[in-house]
């Protein structure tokens, strides 16, 4: 005799062998899904995702979108745009001033962004402790990061006077005949970068305070029995532990160095000579003092563009460390 085996079967053809035998009314219950009254919690979380959505939209895409049609136009403010195509970024090209904008915020770029590291890395590993005195400490870094910047200014405006400034007053203690500052073509870039320095690192220190405290003191123990010095710990250890940390400072740094903007404007105007002009001053010359509004939306996508790029260097070369 012959002994039929059970064969398997799967559940899409019981699925399709029962709505077969299932009247059409019981399939359409059971496949379809009843309407459910949206909760009241539900309701409050969409209103609140809608409020920065729609200033979002409002403050930033619509305004850059009506920036990347301005920059192929000529627009005066006054009067109606009208279209050039690519004749304002053929204009930056050749462009003697915008070049030296560039170059003055590159210079700019190359002082503040290491500086910025250095300091807020130094501070952050000498407040790596736990007491009441470096708590009062880290709060008192922090305040210039919150400060006016124009309080900012006025203070670094009295500090680097040539004549009774506290800058030149400490210089002559030590018989050095202390520089001019702000109004030495030589010297005024560096004073803006000393005043960005001491306005930013405060942010800095406590992202470095965040990644410090992230390292295993593990690790610390461990090359400590093995006899490692200071210095070898903070090459072998501390420096890899932050290398995310300090991806992240140094990208900010970047971005920030290239737009750089309210210390030029308050302490210098762009000068002596145009020697602290930067791109963004540019822009804003251009735009609000030239009312060249197609011309300066052309310079600010040019300007995105760079920024763009240098952060991309710094990630390869971040990355690279990192493997």
């Amino acid at each position: 005799m012959t002994t039929i085996q059970p064969t398997a079967v799967s559940a899409d053809a019981m699925d399709i062998a029962t709505d077969r035998v299932t009247s059409p009314a019981r399939r359409r219950d059971r496949h379809s899904r009843p309407f459910r009254k949206p909760q009241p919690q539900e309701i409050w979380g969409w209103i609140f995702v809608l409020v920065p959505m729609l200033l979002f939209l409002t403050f930033v895409i619509i305004p850059v979108v009506m920036a990347v049609v301005l920059s192929f136009t000529d627009y005066a403010v006054i009067g109606d745009a009208s279209w050039v195509g690519l004749e304002n970024y053929q204009r930056i090209a050749g462009d003697p001033i915008f070049l030296l904008a560039l170059r003055n915020t590159a210079i700019y770029t190359l002082m503040f962004v290491p500086l910025g590291v250095a300091v807020a890395l130094g501070t952050a590993l000498l407040l790596n402790r736990n007491s009441r005195a470096v708590k009062l400490f880290r709060t008192f870094f922090y305040i210039p990061v919150v400060a006016s910047t124009v309080a900012t200014a006025t203070i670094w405006y009295w500090l680097l006077n040539p004549q009774s400034g506290l800058f030149n007053i400490v210089l002559g203690w030590f018989g050095i005949n202390g520089p001019a500052w702000l109004y030495d073509s030589k010297w005024a870039m560096t004073a803006i970068v000393l005043m960005s320095v001491w306005s930013g690192f405060g942010t800095n220190m406590l992202i470095y305070l965040g990644g410090l405290q992230g390292i295993a003191r593990e690790l610390y123990e461990a090359v400590r029995i093995d006899g490692a010095n200071v210095w070898q710990t903070f090459r072998y250890i501390t420096i890899p532990g932050l290398s995310r940390t300090t991806f992240l400072i140094s990208t900010l740094l970047i971005i920030g160095a290239f737009q750089v903007f309210d210390q030029a404007y308050l302490l210098t105007k762009g000068g002596p000579g145009n020697s602290t002009l930067t791109v963004v001053y540019y822009i804003y010359n251009q735009g609000f003092g030239g009312l060249k509004m197609g011309y300066a939306s052309a310079l600010s996508f040019v300007l995105f563009l760079i920024i763009a790029v240098f952060s991309l260097i710094n990630f390869k070369l971040t990355s690279r460390s990192q493997s």
